[in-house]
């Protein structure tokens, strides 16, 4: 496959990280544009061998990089209340946060594309959730009945910058709970203590009030049959503390809220 036609494709993607990192379009466009002119002059610098996606980015990493001016976090242009957030991150979390939450790689995908260690890469994410957790600091409601899993949850919740309401085990205690507090988001279980559905806890809470939700689940299959809020978050079982920080910071920073299903599950 030509060269242009492996580039090409990921250009229309590579636009929006691209006015993503520089709050304009216009900026953003020149930085893609200076990349295809750096491959015309010098074909060589692409990996063929690579991911065509994670080579392209690559390279537009280290241009974007090695411009001295891209480490000023201040100058990033603020259209919207994203633009806003976006602008108080620091650079290199800015990257890793993006990357993930907005282009769809994987962690270790990511760190390839911004040149670090996987371990490096982990600690951008953390601070970058902490950054945003210092701007949209929301109240969590979690729904889990295993206690140690409950208490590794808050921890990471608090972790963030962000205070937990409280901990439900059951479909009852998870709706008087949002009921009486009005959380921010959710992060919920599926299976619950006493055999009821955190999938129908949170459809009755949609209903009350539209708030992100992130289900942490050891059945993901659950979610594959029946009906199921939208969007839905998914994180299965056993999970990773830097998976549910990066799932938390993307939850609310775009601040997508569920709504509930069309019907119940059964």
């Amino acid at each position: 496959m030509s060269l242009s036609s492996l580039v090409g494709a990921q250009i229309p993607y590579l636009r929006r990280y691209a006015r993503a990192l520089s709050g304009s379009q216009a900026s953003g466009d020149a930085y893609v544009a200076a990349l295809l002119e750096a491959l015309l002059a010098d074909p060589s610098i692409f990996n063929r061998e690579a991911d065509s996606r994670e080579e392209t980015y690559r390279l537009f990493t280290r241009l974007w990089n090695a411009m001295p001016i891209n480490g000023r976090p201040d100058l990033v242009k603020i259209v919207t209340a994203a633009d806003s957030r976006l602008e108080a991150i620091t650079p290199l979390p800015r990257q890793a946060f993006l990357l993930t939450a907005l282009e769809g790689f994987d962690a270790a995908s990511a760190a390839r594309v911004i040149g670090v260690e996987r371990a490096e890469f982990d600690q951008l994410v953390e601070a970058a959730g902490r950054e945003i957790g210092a701007q949209v600091a929301s109240t969590v409601a979690i729904i889990e009945d295993e206690p140690l899993i409950a208490m590794d949850l808050e921890n990471l919740v608090e972790g963030l910058g962000h205070k937990v309401v409280g901990v439900a085990r059951t479909r009852a205690e998870a709706v008087t709970l949002a009921r009486s507090t009005r959380p921010g988001l959710v992060l919920a279980d599926i299976r619950l203590a006493d055999g009821s559905s955190g999938l129908d806890a949170v459809n009755e809470i949609l209903e009350i009030a539209g708030v992100p939700v992130i289900f942490i689940t050891a059945y993901p299959e659950s979610l594959l049959t029946g009906a199921r809020p939208e969007p839905t978050y998914l994180i299965s079982k056993p999970f990773r503390a830097e998976t549910v920080k990066a799932v938390i910071s993307q939850a609310l920073f775009f601040n997508e809220l569920a709504r509930p299903s069309q019907r119940r599950s059964a």
